[in-house]
């Protein structure tokens, strides 16, 4: 009888031990990343490295399990962010356009709520505003997603330890108003990397924004030396929050414009952005390799946008290596042609030049004549014109263009500049990893997290 009590309680040690729960889980959320974002960056990847398939997968595409995730909303088959962040952060389905309420104005709580009730220190951070509907899901209740001050306000409220990205959407006035409170709450308002460096060790909670007041980072593509990457928050929050709960941490991270990128339909743009998704994914898998028996990392989105599709043409065949020649987003090309153009009165040639430079056209990727004259027409329309506004606009336009002609290249199409109903794809490993699988809805993730980490 002894020695099966002994032997009992060996079994119940060695199950506590080897079946710990998760002490810091990463949520990754890739906003507007359908199956076809992931697989064709690695293809991309693969055509400008002269391989067809997938020589360099992405980090979380080898993450071992995996599941399909439905995202329809409480109102709808196709849902908005608002509606899908409450999904991935409570557990609750909502309407279009909720944050954080039921369908009925009920709030309900977030995950990271849950994790701060049970003493884990919080991180929610984002490449677009801190206030936007992905990041807002998980402080935030309000029965309209564009109540940006008041969510803005929210973020107080719920008071987590460590908020990073763009700066909420509202005016000048709301915004110093409530970084004054911030700082009366103890947050210290942080400018760039360099500045979280500096100011870390004396900060008891923190806001991290760009080096200068914006509401978003710059796309990757786009990115300067010393601008903010979501690469450099997610180093900032694990070494933030690492120092401010001995339980460990929740720490929210939203590639958001991947769905920025999407909803413009630019394909270079929105790879550029899956990758540099990527590249915060492997900060965090650096520290997974360091406490496997305690970490979850979870990789999804919140919904599909843009409908893309790989290969439209119907010669079975994909031109990817055609993006390699744009270096700058469309959103980017548009303001430098807009601002040539305030300079001086720009020729065909000119504007010529600044899409071969920028978007690789008639070098990388090739212009047919029916094209050429469709931007050449673009331009002369701008030129007809003295109203100023409407040069810009139309100078928008060539942007526009030649980001199609870039797609059209590439042998991409896209649905629409739109949410679609599609599946989203998951990706997890470590601790409680092994529960996520098959097809799930986007409220069971968060009920997932709660239970594998028991908050």
């Amino acid at each position: 009888m002894k020695k099966k009590l002994s032997l009992m309680l060996l079994l119940l040690i060695a199950a506590t031990t080897f079946a710990k729960n998760p002490k810091y889980v990463f949520y990754f959320i890739g906003d507007g990343m359908g199956p076809s974002h992931v697989l064709g960056t690695e293809l991309y990847i693969g055509e400008i490295n002269g391989v067809i398939g997938r020589p360099q997968p992405l980090r979380f595409t080898q993450f071992p399990h995996t599941a399909f995730v439905t995202t329809f909303s409480a109102s709808n088959g196709v849902t908005d962010s608002a509606a899908s962040g409450t999904a991935l952060a409570t557990g609750n389905k909502t309407n279009n356009g909720y944050l954080g309420t039921t369908p009925d104005g009920t709030p309900v709580y977030s995950i990271a709520h849950a994790a701060q009730e049970a003493g884990y220190a919080v991180g929610i951070s984002t490449t677009v505003p801190i206030n936007h509907a992905t990041p807002g899901a998980f402080y935030a209740h309000q029965k309209s997603r564009n109540n940006y001050p008041q969510i803005a306000q929210e973020m107080l409220t719920a008071g987590y330890c460590f908020y990073a990205g763009g700066d909420p959407i509202c005016n000048n006035e709301e915004r110093s108003e409530l970084y004054t409170k911030a700082q009366e709450q103890g947050y210290t308002i942080v400018r760039g990397y360099n500045e979280y460096k500096t100011l870390k060790k004396t900060a008891d909670k923190m806001m991290l924004y760009q080096k200068e007041v914006a509401t978003e980072l710059p796309y990757s593509i786009d990115r300067e030396s010393d601008d903010l990457t979501l690469a450099q928050i997610t180093e900032a929050g694990i070494d933030f929050l690492s120092q401010k709960s001995k339980k460990g941490f929740f720490f929210m991270i939203e590639g958001g414009k991947i769905d920025y990128a999407s909803h413009s339909d630019d394909a270079a743009t929105m790879m550029h952005e899956v990758k540099d998704f990527n590249a915060a994914i492997e900060v965090a898998y650096e520290f997974y390799k360091k406490h496997k028996d305690e970490t979850l990392i979870i990789v999804t989105a919140d919904h599909e946008t843009g409908g893309i599709v790989l290969g439209y043409s119907g010669a079975y065949a994909l031109n990817l290596k055609a993006l390699s020649g744009q270096k700058v987003s469309a959103d980017k090309m548009a303001t430098m042609l807009k601002s040539a153009s305030h300079s001086k009165e720009l020729s065909w040639e000119d504007v010529k030049t600044m899409l071969q430079e920028n978007f690789g056209l008639w070098k990388e990727c090739p212009v047919s004549k029916e094209e050429t004259h469709r931007l050449r027409a673009l331009y002369e329309q701008a030129y007809s014109t003295t109203d100023k506004s409407r040069r810009d606009s139309k100078l928008s336009s060539i942007a526009d263009a030649a980001k199609q002609i870039v797609s059209h290249n590439a042998l991409i199409s896209w649905a629409s500049g739109n949410h679609s109903g599609s599946y989203v794809p998951l990706f997890a490993i470590g601790a409680g990893a092994k529960e996520f699988h098959g097809v799930i809805d986007n409220t069971d993730v968060p009920k997932i997290i709660k239970k594998a980490a028991k908050y």
